[in-house]
């Protein structure tokens, strides 16, 4: 008998082993990280002009008046539940109410009953951003990147909804909002059929797309992707508030560098009294995206060698992942890598297979800080899937399976239910060559 036959791995040994790989995946990553091209050494919005060949390029930045939101929002009453962001204050309720309330929140998983006594046209008071931020202008040449808008929605409350569509029209300048787009992944809620299109009609610029049955998330962005006319894609969930100059930034850095897949920073709607956490006017720490061998994701600071690299506050922050709810990317750019991977079911991963796909087809993944969406988290989703949990544990099979070569052995060893999983299905699954 061999030797080799003989000779059994100890258990601190195999421990050793998947030591050693898993450190070599992250230095990989590092390197490609490390590797892959800087911001520009002008940042967006600098006060020196981009060279520029074309005789017949406009001069100038962008007047204020060229960047004029297609909607303009309605008078505001400072005292009006909700105004400028505030907390919305219940006060005395009646059992009727009380029993609207537990409702609302039971359904949603955040406080409708406050959402649906708030304007749908609220504004988030004063810019509070950095003046780095606030005092941002662009260059006509070159020009801004027009974008479609994809909200994706099943059964969302109505003022939720309504209020992430005119906080975009109120927002987003008319020469650079070419559509939003409302993805229906096969809601049931009746307020959301003949209403919602009627509501809608009416804004011009807004359309509703339906899938006739529940696929989930990702499906439905490709079909608002498929849908869009618009040369950059913006997708938002649908309990967004967006700041006063969101979208500009996100722009201007596809214009910049196409290959960049750009999020905004996403401040918290509070889901008790949808009080809107606004941004602050000096430099913060910051935050960017994670994930552990378990593929879950997760949050950490941006490390200072990240920090000395941008130079104001308008420089992008690169992450190595992100949540994926909020961001932008060029259509062409999103076609060019494949867009997302289609045999994802549902929702879960998705985010964590977008960002492996965009640094190693050589794009870059960064968090634009001047860029600002306010955001409604909640601690669990009020919606049910097929199979439970088991189906994002399968989509997460699929990214490990796709992107991450022998290093998926790692996240098998952490998440045996994802080994037993891929057992089962293996042959049924269809990966990319």
């Amino acid at each position: 008998m061999m030797l080799s036959c003989c000779f059994r791995v100890t258990r601190p040994v195999k421990g050793a082993v998947f030591c050693v790989l898993g450190l070599c995946f992250l230095l990989h990553c590092y390197i490609s990280y490390m590797a892959s091209p800087l911001s520009p050494l002008l940042p967006v919005g600098s006060v020196e002009r981009p060279n520029t060949s074309s005789s017949s390029c406009p001069l100038g930045f962008y007047s204020k008046e060229e960047l004029k939101p297609r909607l303009q929002r309605p008078l505001q009453d400072p005292g009006a539940p909700g105004a400028h962001g505030k907390p919305f204050l219940s006060g005395s309720m009646t059992q009727q109410e009380q029993q609207e309330s537990q409702k609302g929140f039971n359904k949603n998983q955040f406080n409708q009953f406050a959402s649906d006594r708030i304007s749908l046209h609220r504004d988030l008071g004063k810019d509070t951003r950095h003046p780095d931020c606030v005092k941002q202008k662009f260059w006509r040449c070159p020009g801004l990147p027009n974008t479609s808008v994809i909200i994706v929605f099943h059964n969302e409350a109505w003022s939720t909804l309504l209020r992430t569509v005119y906080s975009v029209l109120h927002t987003a300048p008319a020469a650079l909002l070419t559509e939003i787009i409302l993805v229906d992944d096969a809601s049931t809620d009746a307020h959301l059929k003949a209403a919602l299109e009627e509501h809608v009609e009416k804004l011009q610029i807004v359309r509703v797309l339906r899938q006739r049955e529940r696929k989930g998330l990702i499906t439905a962005r490709l079909m608002g992707a498929q849908a869009a006319r618009g040369e950059v894609l913006t997708f938002l969930d649908s309990h967004c508030e967006c700041f006063d100059g969101w979208l500009e930034p996100l722009l201007a850095r596809i214009a910049e560098q196409p290959s960049a897949v750009v999020s905004p920073k996403i401040n918290i709607i509070d889901r008790n009294n949808l009080w809107v956490h606004k941004p602050v006017p000096r430099p913060q720490r910051y935050s960017r995206g994670n994930f552990d061998w378990r593929l879950k994701f997760g949050w950490e600071a941006v490390p200072k060698e990240e920090l000395k690299r941008r130079k104001t506050e308008t420089y992008p922050i690169r992450t190595p992942t992100f949540a994926g709810g909020l961001f932008a990317v060029s259509k062409s750019y999103f076609e060019h890598i494949g867009s997302y991977d289609d045999q994802m079911e549902f929702w879960g991963g998705e985010n964590l297979e977008m960002s492996f796909r965009v640094w190693q087809c050589g794009g870059l993944l960064e968090i634009i800080p001047c860029s600002v969406v306010g955001h409604i988290f909640r601690k669990k989703s009020p919606h049910t899937f097929p199979n439970g949990s088991s189906v994002i544990t399968r989509n997460l099979v699929r990214l490990a399976e796709v992107w991450m070569d022998d290093y998926k052995e790692i996240f098998y060893r952490l998440n045996r239910v994802a080994a037993s999983i891929f057992k089962m299905v293996r042959n049924s699954l269809q990966f990319p060559k």
